[in-house]
């Protein structure tokens, strides 16, 4: 079980060429595995970017991935078959004992998702109102009680590296878990983003944000009336929020006494607002209390991303790089989309620094990140895409690359298309343009920074050059052939043919047997041309100075397992598999 890579959760990833004279694909059951150091990770949830995308991450820089039992961790959405018919949320008891299972075992590396720990899921974690934690068989304990007695454990080993994931609450729970409809999302998200008085005082504490949570920004009393709430609905959303945040305080309380040197706390922020929100205290105190080495940045789904690649980092000695960042659209001074608290700029520039990063010219850098942005002038769109496309090509096309789509839909598939078209997909270093656009920066600089130094620093070996591939190759094919192509078929599909819900599969419940066979339909013709592409790229193999530049031919693709891990239409996971790879020449 330690080794695991629950498989069955995960299937890894699959791709289908349209080259007749493609090599066979290997069946999973053959593919070499990862001999190197193991980690023990708690996923924040069983989504894609928690679960498989985490494995082939972990696994292209020559780590070993171990998970707990997907029952474990698992979130169900209301009307979903629940984790051992009884709960809709991961198991924190069991979390906990399979942890424990671990250091007994002799594990020394550890990514672990507190709100997984502590509430059972980031879905959880902004609904729970109390400290008890069930215990099979029957009892309860605390989960902060829970969360000493693991954080102690840990540290009694001096040779263990801990990093610890939290995130910032978002401004409202989720719509189709325990009851919340998308009404009261709304109100709920008003509610959080409107203004709040700052804090004044020079070493405030959780409770003293807490304070300030039913305050608007004159320090009067924000009714719930006027969001169209009732004060029961708010002081339940209260409740949820000061449990969180005292369970964050108390974590970075411990870490700070000694003894937890080796510990490393990563936080990410949830759904947010450019407004100053009920988070804006939060962030601001959070940020007050990290040490040394820990990190609070945008993006809460990427946080395993960031915390494999940073722990690679540091066990390589990684002294950083030069890199350039040239945006295309004009809009890089303001947020992404209407859910990030900061301009596109500022948070690229807050992960350039967490990578050791120096941002440098463009003729001066080792390695290079290309972000198309929202367009300034939309008459423009064409002249965007053009001059970023013409950096992949040619000459240029010699520097790593690491790319970002933050678009956020607004070019419709014309960037991709013209991606597919002009260039070699396959030479880049990352990409990512895939859910949300506060997970894009650090999603694709994590992936592209420990692919840039694991060619300087790793031994490469088959496992961990296919698990590059696949991660690669995921992160394109979704966003190409999913989001934009197939999920738009797939909604109006559920929606006006098959009568239900996008958001949920089982309220009302759908024949989904016919919405997979409708993805499985979609996926086979929308990616014919990305695989193509991907099939007849090469990528980059080796750099200087660990050796000469060098590329290697990219291995034939075919896609399977299709599946929609929350039963609802907003991600899919899916198989990639792939010929053996060429010998090097």
């Amino acid at each position: 079980m330690k080794k695991k890579l629950a498989a069955a959760a995960l299937s890894l990833v699959l791709l289908t060429g349209c080259n007749p004279a493609r090599q066979p694909v290997l069946p999973l059951s053959e593919e070499p595995q990862s001999s190197g150091p193991e980690i023990a990770y708690v996923p924040l949830d069983d989504r894609p970017d928690n679960v498989e995308r985490v494995v082939y991450l972990a696994e292209s820089l020559g780590y070993r991935l171990a998970m707990p039992e997907i029952s474990d961790y698992r979130t169900a959405l209301d009307g979903q078959p629940k984790n051992y018919d009884s709960l809709q949320c991961g198991n924190p008891w069991s979390l906990l004992t399979w942890v424990l299972d671990q250091e007994a075992a002799g594990c020394d590396r550890y990514i672990l998702s507190l709100d997984q720990l502590h509430s059972g899921g980031l879905v959880s974690s902004r609904c729970v109102t109390d400290d008890e934690i069930p215990i099979p068989g029957g009892g309860t304990t605390s989960s902060s009680g829970l969360l000493d007695h693991l954080l102690s454990t840990l540290a009694e080993d001096p040779d263990n590296t801990v990093w610890l994931l939290d995130s910032v609450m978002r401004l409202a729970p989720t719509v189709g878990y325990e009851g919340g409809t998308l009404e009261d999302y709304n109100a709920l998200r008003a509610y959080g983003a409107a203004e709040r008085p700052a804090l004044s005082l020079s070493e405030p504490d959780a409770e003293d944000v807490c304070a300030l949570y039913h305050l608007g920004c004159d320090g009067q009393t924000l009714h719930a009336a006027e969001f169209g709430l009732t004060e029961e609905q708010v002081s339940a959303y209260l409740t949820a929020r000061s449990r969180k945040l005292s369970l964050s305080e108390r974590v970075l309380h411990t870490v700070q006494r000694g003894g937890y040197e080796q510990f490393r706390v990563l936080i990410g922020i949830d759904d947010s607002s450019e407004a100053e929100s009920i988070q804006k205290n939060e962030i601001a105190y959070l940020r007050s209390q990290l040490r040394e080495g820990d990190a609070l940045l945008s993006g809460v789904d990427d946080l395993a991303f960031k915390a494999v690649a940073k722990l690679y980092l540091e066990e390589t000695g990684w002294s950083g790089a030069d890199v350039s960042v040239e945006y295309f659209g004009g809009t890089e001074l303001q947020p992404a989309c209407a859910y990030d608290y900061q301009p596109l700029k500022t948070i690229v520039a807050e992960h350039l620094a967490f990578f050791g990063l120096t941002e440098t010219r463009p003729e001066a850098a080792q390695l290079r990140v290309l972000v198309l942005t929202q367009p300034a002038d939309a008459a423009q769109k064409d002249t965007y895409i053009h001059a970023l496309v013409s950096q992949l090509k040619g000459g240029a096309a010699q520097i790593p690359t690491i790319l970002i789509d933050a678009g956020n839909g607004t070019y419709g598939t014309a960037f991709h298309e013209a991606l597919t078209k002009e260039t070699e997909l396959g030479r880049l270093l990352s990409y990512a343009g895939f859910l949300d656009m506060a997970i894009v920066t650090g999603t694709a600089l994590s992936h592209g920074v420990a692919r840039y130094a694991f060619l300087h620093t790793g031994a490469q070996t088959d496992a961990t050059e296919r698990a590059f591939l696949r991660t690669l190759a995921d992160s394109i094919l979704k966003d190409f052939c999913y989001k934009h192509v197939v999920r738009e078929d797939l909604l109006a599909y559920i929606r006006q043919e098959l009568g239900g819900d996008p958001n949920n599969f089982w309220l009302p419940e759908i024949d989904r047997n016919a919405v997979l066979t409708r993805l499985e339909q979609g996926m086979e013709n929308s990616t014919r041309s990305v695989l193509n592409n991907l099939e007849h790229s090469r990528w980059i193999a080796s750099l200087p100075p660990a050796a000469e530049w060098s590329l290697r031919d990219w291995p034939s693709l075919e896609l399977t397992g299709y599946r929609f891990p929350w039963d609802r239409a907003f991600e899919i996971g899916m198989d990639i598999l792939m010929s053996p790879l060429e010998p090097v020449s």
